[in-house]
């Protein structure tokens, strides 16, 4: 009698942990470079409050969309921009009513160099080899210095120093390293980073970057895609958004 009521016990106990951890699901989130950092920090906070996991992909939001449509197993994308999302969801490949606005991104010209960069005087003078973009056609981070650099009047005479990375984190990583004096990056990504010098690009040089979030139809039926996004419109979510120098969407 005493071991059966063991026996029952350890089933309870068994049971137990297996509901416990059987609603924990897994989504894939396509997630544009500039939100890299904060996206590992919001989706590590996600798995602590609901146990369920948010799989990672970093990447230029342009070369994300074209994955997409190509049928990657992305369940939810964070663009860095607000026109793939749309285009998603009128390509029908995205749920119509999901789509909203996570953050809002700053531009910065950053170099690694102290007291080197001092507003928009140090790209009227031009004194350096190379100025590191994005790629202009894939990120909106790599459109808006184009678009700032026209409303400076400096883009022609600076165009032969551009050096376009693949992605913001490769543009980043050209100035990083040393291959480019300067380059235009996200705030967040220097947000942390006390060595060098900044110019936080005014707002009224490039279009505001509004990074929209998107349900993708492969992640309609998906508990932690759908539990992920209310999460994304969260306090959590935002304290965190905030933290790295974007301000806070959450509006469609």
């Amino acid at each position: 009698m005493k071991t059966m009521k063991l026996m029952a016990a350890a089933l309870g106990l068994a049971a137990a942990l297996f509901a416990g951890t059987a609603f924990a699901a897994q989504t894939n989130v396509a997630v544009a470079a500039n939100f890299t950092e904060a996206a590992k920090e919001i989706a590590a906070a996600f798995k602590a409050k609901t146990g369920h996991e948010a799989i990672l992909s970093f990447g230029a939001s342009g070369q994300f969309y074209t994955q997409i449509t190509q049928d990657a197993p992305f369940q939810i994308m964070l663009s860095a921009d607000d026109e793939r999302p749309k285009k998603l969801v009128e390509d029908g490949l995205a749920v119509a009513d999901s789509r909203f606005t996570y953050a809002i991104g700053k531009l910065v010209l950053w170099s690694k160099t102290d007291g080197f960069v001092k507003g928009e005087e140090t790209l009227k003078g031009g004194n350096f080899a190379k100025i590191s973009i994005a790629n202009p056609t894939a990120a909106p981070y790599g459109a808006a210095p184009i678009e700032a650099m026209k409303a400076l009047k400096v883009y022609d005479a600076l165009q032969p120093k551009i050096v376009q990375g693949n992605s913001i984190a490769q543009a980043f990583q050209f100035v990083d390293t040393g291959n480019a004096e300067l380059g235009f990056v996200a705030l967040s990504q220097v947000i942390n980073v006390t060595a060098g010098s900044r110019w936080t690009v005014p707002q009224d040089l490039y279009t505001l970057i509004r990074q929209d979030a998107v349900l993708l139809k492969k992640g309609a039926d998906n508990e932690a895609a759908k539990a992920f996004m209310t999460f994304l419109k969260g306090p959590e979510a935002r304290a965190v958004i905030e933290k790295f120098g974007y301000a806070f969407g959450a509006s469609s």
